[in-house]
């Protein structure tokens, strides 16, 4: 698994820099409509959970640990899928998609930071970024008796911060993955190639 993540760091960096645009847009984007959001969500976990479909179908071909990783793919397509086929969706539908999504990555990450603490050093950022998710859904789902309007508020903000701090810890996880992967078994680097 370590070898997969390490080979593919670039795609943990790729989800990052999306994570930090999506974050940017929502602070950035007047939500004079919940379809602004609605899109912006749907664009981010339908390319997001490609991309993690993608290296789970890599770690497979390697022989590696996958089924995590295609897990939290399928959500984010799903989730992406559902989301462009009910555009008209109310703010608090959307908040409980986003909401039950953020727990399901969270946990998964965290899971997945579990089983690399023994592999790499730092895994906490994998760690950090899942209990992130998970807070971002519990304080979702808590949030509701708010009221719409300013619902819809807490919701772009709370989800461009997850989004930018998401993208960060992602980027800083794929940087030092990238700097591990000389010294990792069978790399060209490792070898003296």
């Amino acid at each position: 698994m370590l070898h997969q993540f390490a080979r593919n760091w670039w795609a943990l960096a790729l989800r990052g820099v999306l994570a930090i645009l999506f974050g940017v847009l929502a602070f950035a984007m007047p939500l004079n409509t919940v379809t602004v959001l609605v899109w912006l969500f749907g664009a981010y976990v339908l390319v997001d959970g490609i991309f993690a479909c993608i290296t789970a179908v890599r770690a497979a071909g390697h022989g590696e640990r996958w089924g995590f990783l295609l897990f939290e793919g399928i959500l984010g397509i799903l989730a992406g899928i559902i989301t462009f086929a009910w555009p008209a969706i109310t703010v608090l539908t959307l908040l409980y998609l986003i909401a039950f999504w953020a727990i399901f990555t969270g946990a998964l990450e965290i899971a997945a930071a579990i089983r690399l603490r023994k592999l790499i050093e730092n895994e906490w950022m994998l760690a950090l970024t899942g209990g992130v998710s998970l807070l971002l859904g519990i304080l979702l789902i808590l949030a509701p008796a708010a009221g719409l309007l300013v619902l819809a508020w807490m919701i772009a903000w709370m989800v461009g911060a997850y989004a930018i701090l998401f993208g960060l810890l992602l980027l800083g996880l794929a940087f030092r993955l990238r700097r591990h992967m000389p010294h990792l078994p069978g790399s060209h680097q490792a070898q003296g190639v």
